[in-house]
């Protein structure tokens, strides 16, 4: 065979290496994942045979479930595993304490525990929604089989305490130890690549490039980007000293990201809205000052933003708002040569108002993430958390769910005294908590229905025809590689996900040997069917009763959404934007999940987010206006311009409570009212004092204003003008 000359050979050599280290960084992340969850489960079954643990099962199951890609997940989810296991063995023993002899009394208040825990989890939605989870099932887990022997109910909380901390410590072990995966990297890599896509998605809305549907698509992208992030920050404190000297700052920069993108999506906005309109006179003398900040941005877009970059991009902001209102004075005194009309006025103000604040909130974001270089800094100190928000319907129904699901099958062993019946009951409560943090319950409980079914199958022939004819933890090892491969593959799979977890878990439960093996067919059977019984139940109950992705929750979260207008209106001034941020996107980030398969839906819940914090962030801003103004007798609290805001946010109160075209009619003559009221203050005060206070608060009316005649909202439906309205 002819070898190649020298310069084909280093390019071949080449291209096998790219191609090897992109397969590292996607498919053998998968593979690395796997070997570990060998290693690990191996281990802890070793050791809890070895130590003589009644159950060694439940020490290995401990670490198919904890185990993530990720040390820092799987140290956070081995916490609140180890914290909802105490606190379910603790309500267990409690409960048998107060009822071993009243099995009713007992069931029905391990059905009304498992429900709050459930609703728990929902309510969460990470990784302390396990803790909720684990605290709900443990109690069933060891109550259930203790109502045979209540003497034995304290001995069988300890011994599970034990096995599950032996399956939590050796999972830390090999995670940290094999081939460890720092979540504190991902997070890393996620925040420097996060801003060069953003300064691209920036500069092609800046050039009017970015069509609608992209544009709602990157939205998309950055608001699930923002709430993975959040939860993977509070991962990493767990994990690495580094970032958790630096965890204020993470919080910020998230918060800080969340306000530059919605502040460019309010100018974005009112970009397109002119150009709908053909507003092309005020466009053109608004385009100057975007062009320097679209090519100040061309030199970070689609490339990651290191520390040596954020601080050249700290220095470009600064040089760039420090000139801009210079820029503005000479751009306003040419465009009024042009004689422009007061609505075109309005939105030139508007829209430099608009870029002013986007340019701000982008230089300090840049300073926070420059701030990431160094050890300690003063924008560590940063009391505006990320606050989640759920909708307590949608918890509760959880919670009902899963009480309902306990009590039938609970009556149901009671009443027919089938020896499975137990573990029917015990599966239920396991598989209802696990499902509850997802968004489709009934898809998730209907695969791990499927992977149980797997297990159940497999299990049967390694149990009775292979396990008898082995000898020795080596070749028990070898009979179990295969199954523990295929289901943590296939949990490494977001599609197949339910069906790994069924496989690993319940495989585990009815076919891993105990140190005193009983080979025992009737009982085998009776248990997996159980245990499939249990799954159907709570997948059927999943679509039946209040099931979270029907069109009830749609509803009740799009109406959550629209009343953050009103917590803009009413909450506490301080820290409001961020929070405003936070809940609204966490929001839609559930909304969202909720309504796969519904486009139309998913479109309706985005742009009513866009909405509610374009009108939310400008409430705001008049809200911190009006909190500094000087004292003045044109901005004292009786001037008729401050009634009139007063008055337009109790238009916008029912507006958003209650839309309908009455109430949106109402709410522009509002606004159209404050307008003209602040236009008359501020035109006889002029020549005597600086009206610039009052031009602010004029653009973030006239904002409002063309907010609620965006023809892309969902109050354009509402509109009985049509367009023509917003001219």
């Amino acid at each position: 065979m002819t070898s190649l000359p020298a310069p084909l050979r280093w390019l071949h050599s080449l291209e096998w290496r790219r191609g090897f280290f992109d397969w590292a960084r996607s498919d053998g992340v998968t593979w690395v994942y796997i070997f570990k969850v060998l290693i690990a489960g191996f281990l802890t079954l070793w050791l809890a045979m070895r130590l003589e643990l009644p159950q060694p099962r439940t020490a290995m199951i401990t670490v198919f479930i904890v185990m993530q890609p990720q040390s820092g997940q799987v140290f956070a989810k081995s916490f609140y595993r180890f914290l909802g296991t105490l606190a379910g063995s603790a309500v267990m023993v409690f409960l048998i304490a107060l009822f071993a002899q009243n099995t009713e009394l007992f069931l029905g208040s391990l059905a009304i525990w498992v429900g709050l825990c459930t609703a728990g989890a929902a309510r969460y939605r990470n990784f302390r929604a396990y803790g909720f989870v684990l605290a709900g099932y443990t109690a069933a887990m060891v109550g259930l089989p203790a109502l045979a022997h209540p003497d034995g109910a304290f001995m069988a909380a300890v011994w599970r305490v034990l096995e599950i901390s032996l399956g939590i410590l050796c999972a830390t072990v090999v995670s940290a130890a094999v081939l460890p995966q720092s979540a504190s990297a991902a997070m890393r890599n996620a925040l420097y690549q996060r801003f060069g896509t953003f300064a691209l998605f920036v500069t092609d809305g800046l050039r009017g490039r970015s069509p609608r549907e992209g544009f709602e698509r990157s939205n998309v992208r950055f608001i699930a980007e923002a709430v993975g992030l959040e939860g993977l920050r509070s991962v990493t404190v767990f994990e690495d000293p580094h970032m958790r000297r630096r965890n204020g700052r993470l919080s910020r920069l998230n918060s800080e990201f969340m306000g530059i993108t919605t502040r460019f999506n309010a100018l974005h906005q009112l970009l397109e809205r002119l150009r709908s309109h053909e507003a092309d006179h005020v466009v053109g003398a608004i385009k100057p000052g975007l062009q320097d900040l679209t090519e100040l941005l061309d030199n970070f877009s689609g490339r990651a933003l290191t520390s040596p970059d954020a601080e050249r991009l700290v220095s470009l902001l600064a040089a760039y708002k420090e000139g801009l209102p210079t820029k503005v004075r000479s751009l306003r005194a040419r465009f009024q040569e042009s004689a422009p009309s007061d609505a075109e006025q309005l939105d030139f103000h508007t829209a430099y108002e608009l870029l002013y604040r986007f340019v701000d909130d982008l230089h300090n974001y840049a300073q926070t993430h420059a701030s990431l270089a160094e050890h300690s800094h003063e924008r560590e100190l940063w009391d505006e958390p990320f606050t989640p928000k759920a909708n307590w319907l949608a918890c509760a129904a959880s919670g009902i769910r899963a009480t309902f699901i306990l009590v039938i099958l609970g009556s149901y062993w009671v009443a027919t005294a089938w020896p499975s019946g137990a573990t029917m009951t015990l599966i239920a409560a396991a598989t209802v908590g696990l499902s509850a943090a997802t968004p489709n319950p009934k898809r998730m409980a209907f695969q791990m229905a499927c992977g149980t079914l797997i297990g159940a199958l497999v299990g049967f022939v390694e149990m009775f025809f292979v396990f008898p004819l082995i000898d020795g933890f080596p070749l028990l090892c070898v009979m179990l590689a295969p199954v523990i491969v295929l289901g943590a593959f296939l949990s490494s799979r977001p599609k197949y996900a339910g069906v790994g977890l069924g496989l690993l878990i319940f495989f585990s439960t009815g076919s891993v040997p105990d140190n005193l093996t009983v080979y025992n067919p009737y009982t085998f059977i009776n248990d997996y069917i159980a245990m499939i019984i249990g799954m159907l139940v709570c997948a059927a109950a999943g679509a039946i009763i209040l099931p979270p992705n029907s069109r009830w929750l749609w509803r009740r979260l799009e109406q959550d959404l629209r009343e953050q207008v009103v917590y803009a209106i009413s909450g506490k001034l301080k820290g409001l934007a961020s929070r405003l941020e936070s809940r609204t996107r966490d929001l839609l980030h559930q909304a969202y999940g909720l309504a796969a398969g519904q486009p139309q839906v998913q479109r309706d819940l985005l742009r009513w987010m866009f909405v509610v914090l374009e009108v939310g962030h400008a409430i705001i801003e008049l809200r911190k206006e009006q909190a500094i103004l000087p004292v003045h007798p044109a901005y004292a609290e009786s001037q008729p311009w401050r009634q009139a805001i007063r008055v337009m946010g109790r238009s916008l109160v029912r507006l958003f409570l209650q839309p309908s075209a009455s109430n949106l009619e109402r709410g522009l003559s509002a606004v159209d009212h404050a307008i003209s009221q602040v236009q008359a203050t501020d035109e006889p005060f002029a020549p005597h004092f600086d009206t610039s206070a009052l031009r602010r608060v004029k653009s973030y009316l006239h904002f409002i204003r063309t907010s609620l005649l965006d023809p892309q909202s969902p109050l354009a439906a509402l509109n009985p003008s049509g367009p023509a309205h917003a001219s």
